[in-house]
């Protein structure tokens, strides 16, 4: 397979937009953009920033004739588009992946024994509308048969990400990670947004102000650890003032729930003081 292989995207959302310009900008050439067969999605392919001189199909009249297919569609598709696109081409010597976290490259079974390499490939990163975030520096989970990692590698060393082995049996858990890092820590954030309104905050001027502190928590946890970045009333064992939180969350039930996971999640995890009467507290 040449230094650069050829690629076509199946599937031109959120995640397929991202790679379609990190990989044309790290010199990729991308044959074709492949979308389900309706309006909606075909205009979505045509907009896809690094798609110039790509192709826009459908699972129809794909042609198929990159060296590497990249599935880019939702978990529960996987194992369907690799079952529709699986007699539209001959399969062997191309690699093919897919881009789910949670999944192994077994959902890709029925391509592998046409006779195509296989392997799931996850970038760690949230890819929503409106973003476009950039790709070097990301780190990519990879499992598969060897010579689709090898040719996996080989693509992300050129977007110039970071990439590390996960085995399959792993994947429900590393995905599980991954939530924490994005979508559940939003959640947390939109809680804090909640008890903002208890102090008689709007979200919006809640979400304005707590940027600052947001951003350089996440600075300090960087650059200093988690252990270093710790502040409150935990770490100083202030006991009475977490006390007076939780009786301010009884007009949220549902955040104070959520307090609660959390600061015993900190009481396992990081440093505390006066810990006996803050475990009496916190139950």
């Amino acid at each position: 397979m040449a230094a650069k292989p050829t690629i076509a995207i199946v599937g031109p959302g959120n995640l397929g937009s991202a790679l379609a310009n990190s990989l044309r900008s790290a010199g990729f050439t991308i044959l074709e953009i492949i979308s389900r067969d309706s309006r909606t999605w075909f205009r979505k392919s045509r907009a896809l920033p690094g798609q110039s001189g790509a192709r826009h199909t459908t699972p129809k009249n794909a042609r198929l004739d990159a060296d590497v297919i990249w599935l880019c569609v939702p978990d529960r598709e996987i194992a369907a588009a690799a079952r529709l696109l699986a007699p539209r081409t001959g399969w062997k010597g191309k690699v093919a992946l897919h881009s789910s976290g949670a999944l192994a490259s077994d959902q890709l079974q029925v391509l592998r024994r046409k006779g195509a390499a296989v392997a799931s490939l996850h970038p760690l990163m949230t890819f929503v509308r409106g973003s476009q975030p950039r790709l070097a520096g990301v780190p990519f989970a990879v499992e598969g048969d060897a010579k689709a990692v090898r040719v996996a590698r080989r693509i992300v060393r050129d977007l110039k990400g970071d990439i590390f082995s996960i085995p399959k049996d792993k994947k429900a858990a590393y995905h599980t990670w991954g939530a924490f890092t994005s979508p559940l820590l939003l959640a947390a954030l939109v809680t804090a947004e909640e008890v903002a309104g208890i102090a008689g905050i709007s979200r919006a001027r809640a979400r304005k102000k707590m940027l600052p502190i947001v951003a350089q928590t996440l600075a300090n946890y960087a650059a200093l650890g988690p252990e270093r970045a710790f502040s409150g009333p935990i770490i100083r064992g202030d006991a009475s003032t977490v006390s007076a939180h939780l009786k301010a969350l009884s007009k949220a039930p549902a955040a104070r729930e959520v307090y609660l996971a959390l600061a015993r999640s900190a009481m396992r995890n990081l440093p505390a003081r006066n810990r006996k009467a803050l475990q009496k507290i916190l139950g």
